[in-house]
């Protein structure tokens, strides 16, 4: 019976061995992924003054509430040919709660690494109105397994990649997460007409340029790259040409609100348990698998009556029968 156990119990070690190390060094690399079929809505909400095209004056003191909608493009994502690629739509709406009426709306489409999140210039990607080429940096998402070092984010307001610097950790609903920040400090971004009257000024309309001030801080999960909450404080002004404000467009201190922090976590949580199942379990339990039995095969070989012995033995036993 040893003859025919020990040969199956060494083959099925180094089988499960070998399962283990393509689990751990091949198919997790081919697997963990972001998805192409995303679906993720996040939730801003602070304190803000703007200015209101509607009303034509600033409003100060209402609630702002940013709404983020993100939706994989699976057949733009196809169309690639490539299963590195992926290509998510979002959808921004920005809202005065207080006074239930819109500030603006934005949509952009992106194309990016599946494993890295670096973006990647194709699939008619735009932001706004504009088709965009050379994009640079991260988009929706930082790379799995994300680093303590800087990183460039693409920043669709100020429409090139923003420098984040890691700024230590934090903890996010039990989840560890690492803190990103980034300062843009006056980057004209455009310019804008408005009536001259509100400047105090003559004639129908002044043009002046548009200047955009920023803090965003990003709380990131390493293991997955999702950002999980986030804290921005932004400013958009006019300035005359001596480079005095002359209108505030916006100015608002906004954070992920409680839900929607929840929310990021619980859907974080479902993907990082996926991507330990890939990483480490599966590997880990085929390679105790695997040793147990090519221990148990080794020692049975070893224990196991020689060739010539056995012989003898079948001799004594029939001479002594007979």
């Amino acid at each position: 019976m040893r003859r025919v156990i020990w040969p199956i119990l060494t083959g099925l070690g180094v089988f499960f061995l070998v399962i283990a190390g393509m689990s751990r060094f091949y198919v997790a690399g081919q697997s963990v992924k972001f998805p192409l079929n995303e679906y993720s809505t996040s939730t801003l909400q602070g304190t803000a003054s703007y200015f209101s095209a509607k009303q034509l004056q600033e409003l100060s003191g209402v609630t702002m509430r940013v709404t983020f909608t993100v939706s994989g493009d699976v057949a733009a994502a196809n169309a690639t040919d490539n299963p590195s690629i992926a290509v998510w739509k979002s959808f921004t709406a920005i809202e005065d709660i207080t006074h239930h009426q819109p500030f603006q709306y934005s949509a952009e489409k992106l194309a990016f690494n599946r494993t890295t999140g670096r973006l990647i210039n194709c699939c008619g990607d735009y932001v706004g109105a504009d088709h965009q080429r050379g994009l640079v940096g991260q988009g929706f998402v930082w790379p799995l397994n994300t680093q303590r070092h800087g990183y460039l984010v693409f920043d669709s307001t100020a429409l090139r990649p923003v420098r984040y610097r890691f700024a230590g950790t934090a903890i996010v609903h039990g989840v560890s997460t690492y803190r990103f920040v980034a300062h843009i400090l006056g980057q004209q971004i455009g310019a804008q007409t408005v009536p001259a009257a509100l400047l105090g000024q003559s004639g129908p309309s002044v043009t002046l340029p548009e200047y955009y001030t920023a803090t965003d801080v990003y709380y990131v999960d390493p293991v997955t790259g999702t950002p999980l909450k986030e804290n921005e404080r932004e400013r958009i002004t006019l300035r005359d040409s001596a480079g005095a404000t002359r209108l505030v467009l916006l100015d608002g201190d906004l954070a992920s609100t409680p839900a929607s922090i929840a929310a990021s976590v619980s859907a974080d949580q479902s993907n990082a348990l996926k991507i330990q199942l890939v990483e480490v379990y599966l590997p880990i339990g085929a390679a105790v698998l695997g040793l147990v039995a090519l221990i148990a095969g080794l020692a049975l070989s070893r224990d196991r009556p020689q060739d010539g012995a056995v012989d003898r033995q079948d001799e004594e036993s029939l001479g002594a029968s007979a």
